[in-house]
């Protein structure tokens, strides 16, 4: 059992293989938060930690009982209004203004398993892992609201997913305010909070503060999870490391607008807030009507952040990204966007698609500009049908073409948007979101159609379904590149306006989820504008997402390493592109761009037929390489091992190794070179101790603990007598000796 109940004290024990998480429910009926952290033992009650002194400067609920204060309570799901003046977890607006709210615990129901939201991308159990959820009713005391805290463990990958439903049960019309996923208040605040934040190609750096009194959060309120924040955080002891050290890590599997808060009171204790932000949204529950919030994803170790990772990674293929995609190899492919842009037509294409087979690539991506009359980025978005004079025999003559070399192939859409001058819009103006007499503000000369209708969903279906089945596909880049601007729907009325940003997400996961069924084969990528919506809902449609449009070897290592903390290596899309760079404008090895983007899904987008016969040669055996280790490089567990973000940042350095521990490969990238350097020596992380191996093939066998506590030796001197260069990178592929 991994869910221990306390019937006679209401105390709940969630207990995973090395964490614990404990509540209770408190005289109030409200609950109450006890532990979360190291495994501790089961007992019948904690009143050590739950005892309370009495404060002069807050209120009680009682004069019975003036210790009982919410305001120096750790509580496990808060409102506003009884004395608890930290940021509520929710809040309901009765039809009388009234914004005060009485829950009382009323029952639990406990269950095997874990089954799928409906609506929502979710957590699942489909291969009986021994998961359980949990779920404990309350009722509003004053209103009559339902509300239920669903928590779900996940033992042996010690994460807890917890989300939250509202339910109307009465007659009276309800309104939800804020309806947050998830509340953990801790009982200290020497925590480093720790955020991956950016913009458009600088997505996911790492930022580290220690938290202060008073609020400190990140969020997005760009309908979309963003490249400015993502929804992953965690919180970390001052001297945790990716080696050691106590951690929490928060997720949120949603795609929209969201919140990541914590607030220090003036007792230290933090409160953390994980959901969909307050901010641009609200509700309405009528009667009998349900609310249910996206999930929220907990999950602590004590072993430091590369273990945190880790076992976040293990569970996100096992209980979150499609079952079809979670252990299948992803396709090396090649895109032809920075090769052609909009100026290609068939035959032009089919040269790319040759050479590429040739090199071995595996799949062909024809991205922006087939269909409508698409020479530029001003028009067509919405009208999903073949440009005849680009494809004069049809997109399916071209896609046979492919797949007679023994190739896959791929097509690029952008359904959630439409352009002003294209048929789509010219039938149905009224589907592009915009505010009544607001001037319209154009992004990329787009605009965005209201998915909240389910015209809108069909339409795009309709003409999705089709090309899929005409050109079978065996993949389809989503691609989404600006955000909304004067938020308002005429579908919906006055009252529904909040709900936009929300009905909107809702929109977009029906149509991926209506795709993903009616065409199981087809493997989704996610992108927008690059990592702009580098989320767990995305990757619950699309297993893999473009990391960013900044394919500049260097900036790269940045952005991979920053988003390799809260997403695994085979959910970014990672390519070689052309030099000098289009984002940097810098020149790096082709050796460099390939050692980066080996840890990810790889590819290429450049154009192959400029080449020299070297560089073809470069890359023939880059896809070989890569092929014979891409269980390695996409599946395997990952350590980060030099930062870019600490010290001077100038040597960055990672490493994957085999479930076996019998084999290895670590990479070391120098930014910049520097003369006479002393002597240096690499760390191995994850091998066996006792068991030998061989690095790069030497003729010198070393045991694994002298490889990981010992050192390697890295030469600073290359074989041809020149010292190491700007921008070098290092590969050491280790293998066991038997």
């Amino acid at each position: 059992m991994t869910i221990h109940i306390n019937d006679d004290h209401l105390v709940f024990h969630l207990q995973t293989d090395h964490t614990s998480y404990i509540f209770r429910i408190m005289e109030n009926g409200e609950a109450g938060q006890i532990y979360y952290g190291r495994q501790i033992h089961v007992q019948p009650n904690y009143q050590n930690l739950i005892t309370r002194e009495w404060r002069n400067d807050n209120p009680s609920l009682s004069e019975a009982d003036p210790h009982f204060q919410p305001g120096a309570l750790k509580a496990e799901y808060s409102g506003l209004g009884k004395g608890d003046f930290r940021l509520p977890a929710f809040q309901v607006t009765q039809e009388n203004g009234s914004r005060i709210t009485e829950l009382k615990y009323d029952h639990y129901q406990l269950l095997a398993g874990k089954q799928r939201l409906v609506n929502l991308p979710s957590t699942f159990d489909d291969t009986n892992d021994d998961a359980q959820t949990l779920i404990v009713y309350f009722k509003d005391q004053i209103t009559g609201l339902l509300l239920e805290l669903i928590y779900t463990l996940f033992p042996h990958q010690d994460v807890i997913v917890r989300s939250t439903k509202f339910t109307n049960p009465t007659p009276e019309k309800l309104f939800l305010n804020r309806a947050l996923s998830a509340q953990l208040d801790l009982p200290d605040a020497n925590y480093d909070f720790i955020q991956f934040s950016g913009t458009w190609a600088r997505e996911r750096h790492l930022y580290r503060n220690h938290l202060r009194p008073g609020v400190q959060s990140i969020g997005s309120l760009r309908t979309s999870s963003s490249h400015q924040q993502n929804p992953f955080v965690m919180l970390a002891r001052p001297d945790t490391t990716d080696q050691q050290g106590d951690v929490l890590g928060f997720n949120l599997i949603y795609s929209g607008n969201f919140l990541d808060s914590v607030e220090v009171d003036q007792y230290a204790t933090s409160r953390v807030l994980i959901g969909i932000n307050p901010d641009e949204f609200g509700w309405n529950l009528p009667a009998k009507a349900s609310f249910q919030t996206p999930e929220a994803v907990f999950s602590y170790t004590n072993a430091g952040m590369n273990q945190l990772s880790q076992q976040m990674a293990a569970f996100y293929q096992q209980h979150l990204v499609n079952p079809r995609f979670a252990h299948e190899d992803r396709p090396i492919l090649i895109n032809n966007w920075e090769a052609t842009y909009f100026n290609f037509n068939e035959s032009k294409l089919m040269t790319i698609v040759n050479q590429a087979h040739q090199l071995g690539i595996e799949m062909f991506v024809l991205d922006d500009g087939w269909f409508g009359h698409r020479d530029d980025d001003t028009t067509s978005l919405g009208d999903w049908f073949v440009d005849r004079k680009k494809f004069p025999d049809g997109i399916e003559h071209f896609s046979q073409q492919v797949h007679d070399l023994g190739m896959k192939f791929g097509l690029w859409f952008e359904p959630e948007m439409i352009s002003i001058d294209s048929e789509l819009y010219q039938k149905h103006p009224e589907w592009m979101i915009r505010a009544p007499k607001a001037t319209p503000s154009p992004g990329r000369h787009q605009f965005v159609l209201d998915m909240t209708r389910p015209a809108v969903i069909d339409y795009l279906y309709n003409l999705m379904s089709h090309m899929i089945e005409s050109a079978h596909l065996d993949y389809i880049k989503w691609d989404m590149n600006r955000h909304i601007t004067e938020m308002f729907s005429s579908a919906l009325d006055r009252s529904q306006q909040l709900e936009l940003p929300h009905r909107y997400i809702l929109g977009v996961y029906q149509l991926y989820d209506r795709l993903t069924n009616a065409y199981p084969d087809v493997l989704f990528e996610s992108c927008a504008s690059g990592g702009g919506r580098f989320d767990l809902g995305m990757m619950y449609y699309a297993p893999q997402a473009w990391t960013s449009d900044d394919t500049d070897a260097v900036e790269r290592l940045l952005i991979q390493f920053g988003t390799s903390y809260g997403y695994p290596q085979t959910m970014m899309g990672a390519h070689v592109s052309a030099v000098p760079n289009d984002q940097t404008g810098r020149i790096t090895s082709l050796k460099t761009r390939g050692d980066v983007a080996f840890f990810g899904d790889f590819g290429y987008e450049l154009d192959i037929t400029k080449l020299t016969d070297a560089e073809r040669d470069q890359i023939k055996a880059q896809v070989a390489f890569y092929k014979q280790y891409r269980r390695l490089f996409q599946f395997e567990t990952f350590y980060r091992i030099d930062s870019p973000f600490t010290g001077d940042g100038n040597v960055i350095s990672w490493q994957v190794v085999s479930a076996d521990q019998k084999q290895a490969i670590a990479a070391r990238y120098q930014i910049l070179n520097h003369v006479n350097v002393p002597y240096t020596r690499f760390y191995f992380k994850g091998l066996l101790p006792d068991q030998q191996y061989r690095v790069n093939d030497d003729t010198e066998i070393y045991y694994g603990d002298e490889l990981m506590h010992a050192g390697y030796f890295v030469p600073t001197i290359l074989p041809d007598g020149n010292s190491s260069k700007d921008f070098h990178s290092q590969l050491f592929v280790v293998k066991a000796v038997e």
